[in-house]
């Protein structure tokens, strides 16, 4: 008899027997309380049944990946190799009395390439490799994360055998979302998974064949366990940090080899222009510089396909708002203030001006730095923040008043005012902001503020009318190049000393 005959008979037992005079509530509440079990037994049997019969599937498969194919990142692929030297060259380091290291972390900002260099160790020590994300294993059944755990390590083994490797690599990346900090005595699923990765990063032998070695990645190394931390465990930990200017030329050209370039682009001064981008970032600047000029149908990518690139990448998509005369014209005057001011403090800084919307920004000033810059002195500082001053200052000259684009400019300029006093470079000398009180911090940061407004005002106030003949090209051009925009200046200044 089927399941759905059994279950339509039941309604009518329960029919005929009220019929008859018999109290039927006490049998409807048990057959709901029956039913109710049934269906959580079932649904738990069949997350354990995932997670016991069904393999994660997180082979990769093996490619030619070198970390040659990595632009950049020297230091961080040199102190990779060398960890990773210990499972190629076992008898030379068990003379030495070596113990192989059991983890490697990988850590760092997004985009910088340390999925990458977790596919290049695979290749370079001819491992078994299978990777995940940090995110497969937080589930709310108890006990099916763990579970995946013991798969992940277990098909790593299997894979390795199958292939006759004597080593494999596991990597998991994002791995702070299963290794972050325990809290106290509250028990969580990612507790149980978190501990079931240390039980196995404790089993793993260094001396039986295949011998694993596990690799992650995370943005925010501070979120982890000290437990997942400790030598044993992850014994190394890598910095895979943002590419300086000769690493973004490397992988500008590795990622311009396919694409057909005009002799007029400059890798040097894309990768310049293109300070602070990760590489990931790099990658995505050259893709859309390709289809920009796919889609003017140009038979060569151009400096001005980059440029726009450049642009997409840092501030979004052009946005379809349209401003009415008015308001250009103060975005216009807003960001001839930055320019100016950029080009007083730190000549040769503006790159492009722009009243394009892009993303949420009416307009804006791109900078380009003469030199990647670790340390920064009171006096950079201070520039930065005339530079981020000069919006609203340039709309206090010609109107009188601002307006509230000024706003993301003040918010960076209060914290470039704060990194000041918090490196011990202001009147207050070396102090903490977190045991200062609010109004000696405030009163401070007006102290500072003003006297920079100031300066910025007396540069802004002496080229007023170049400002304003500038609004009215910037207008009418939308965008102006650092080059042109250098040239007019340099012709207006002529113009006032013949």
């Amino acid at each position: 008899m089927s399941k759905e005959i059994v279950f339509g008979m039941i309604p009518g037992l329960f029919i005929f027997l009220a019929f008859i005079g018999v109290n039927i509530a006490p049998l409807i509440i048990g057959a709901l309380l029956v039913s109710l079990l049934f269906f959580f037994i079932s649904r738990q049997s069949g997350a354990m049944a995932m997670g016991q019969g069904a393999k994660i599937k997180n082979a990769v498969p093996k490619t030619d990946f070198r970390f040659e194919d990595i632009g950049g990142q020297e230091r961080a692929k040199g102190e990779l190799k060398e960890a990773l030297d210990f499972l190629i060259h076992k008898d030379e380091t068990a003379h030495y009395g070596i113990r192989p290291l059991k983890g490697i972390l990988l850590t760092g900002p997004p985009g910088t390439g340390k999925t990458l260099m977790a596919k290049a160790a695979a290749n370079y020590t001819n491992s078994a490799f299978v990777a995940a994300s940090g995110s497969q294993f937080v589930e709310m059944y108890v006990g099916v994360g763990a579970q995946r755990i013991r798969e992940l390590f277990k098909e790593v083994k299997t894979l390795a055998e199958k292939n006759n490797q004597d080593s494999g690599i596991v990597f998991i990346d994002e791995i702070d979302v299963l290794g972050g900090k325990r809290e106290g005595s509250q028990h969580r699923e990612y507790d149980q998974t978190l501990n079931q990765l240390l039980t196995e990063m404790d089993g793993m032998s260094t001396s039986e064949k295949p011998r694993i070695l596990i690799m992650a990645a995370t943005n925010r190394m501070d979120m982890l366990d000290d437990a997942l931390l400790r030598p044993g465990r992850f014994d190394r930990k890598i910095s895979v940090d943002l590419p300086d200017k000769k690493a973004r030329k490397q992988i500008l050209l590795i990622h311009t080899q396919n694409k057909p370039l005009a002799e007029e682009v400059d890798i040097d001064r894309v990768a310049q222009e293109t300070y602070g981008f990760s590489g990931a970032q790099i990658e995505s600047v050259t893709n859309e510089a390709a289809i920009y000029a796919f889609r003017e149908e140009a038979k060569e990518i151009t400096p001005d396909h980059f440029s726009l690139a450049i642009d997409k990448v840092m501030m979004g998509e052009k946005t379809d708002r349209e401003t009415n005369a008015q308001e250009r014209e103060r975005v216009a005057i807003h960001e001839l203030g930055h320019a100016l001011v950029s080009e007083e403090v730190n000549p040769n800084s503006v790159s492009q001006v722009t009243v394009s919307p892009r993303g949420q920004a009416l307009g804006y000033v791109r900078q380009n730095p003469q030199e990647d810059r670790y340390l920064h002195t009171k006096d950079h500082l201070e520039k930065q923040i005339m530079i981020c001053l000069g919006g609203a200052v340039a709309e206090e000259i010609k109107y009188g008043h601002r307006s509230t684009g000024s706003k993301s400019d003040f918010d960076q300029a209060l914290r470039l005012v704060h990194a000041i006093i918090d490196s011990g470079m202001s009147s207050l000398g070396i102090v903490s902001l977190e045991m200062l009180q609010k109004e000696m911090i405030q009163e401070e940061t007006t102290q500072i503020l003003n006297g920079l407004l100031e300066k910025t005002r007396m540069i802004l106030d002496e080229k007023r009318d170049l400002m304003e003949e500038g609004a009215k090209i910037l207008v009418k051009e939308e965008v102006l190049s650092g080059d042109f925009f250098r040239e007019f200046v340099g012709e207006e200044a002529r113009k006032e000393v013949s």
